[in-house]
């Protein structure tokens, strides 16, 4: 079982612990799940950049970086080396641990 805390850029949005989190399953699905807002313009298929998110703790704790996503980070708002596409980041099977998250400012890029 996996813990994950989901931390947010955007002023006045407090951080969210999830406890319990099965593996097999993108961090954009546990977000949408719970009621966490995470754009996904191309509905998680790795075709935008709009889930894009940073893994601040237990990058291990999830399937690497494909070429193919990096390509998709490099046009996403603000990349970082730790950046990652919330729907490529799926939890590893036959692990546990804690990841931290952090969620860009989603405001920047939606004119909101």
């Amino acid at each position: 079982m996996y813990s994950i805390t989901f931390s947010f850029e955007q002023k006045g949005i407090p951080s969210v612990t999830l406890d319990n989190v099965v593996p097999d399953q993108s961090l954009l699905e546990i977000a949408l799940d719970n009621n966490i807002e995470l754009h996904h313009n191309c509905g998680g298929v790795c075709a935008c950049s709009t889930c894009h998110l940073y893994i601040t703790q237990g990058e291990d704790l999830v399937e690497e970086l494909s070429d193919k996503e990096e390509d998709f980070i490099d046009r996403a708002v603000n990349p970082r080396l730790n950046s990652r596409l919330g729907c490529q980041c799926i939890l590893l099977p036959g692990k546990s641990g804690a990841l931290s998250v952090t969620l860009p400012d989603q405001t920047q890029f939606l004119g909101e």
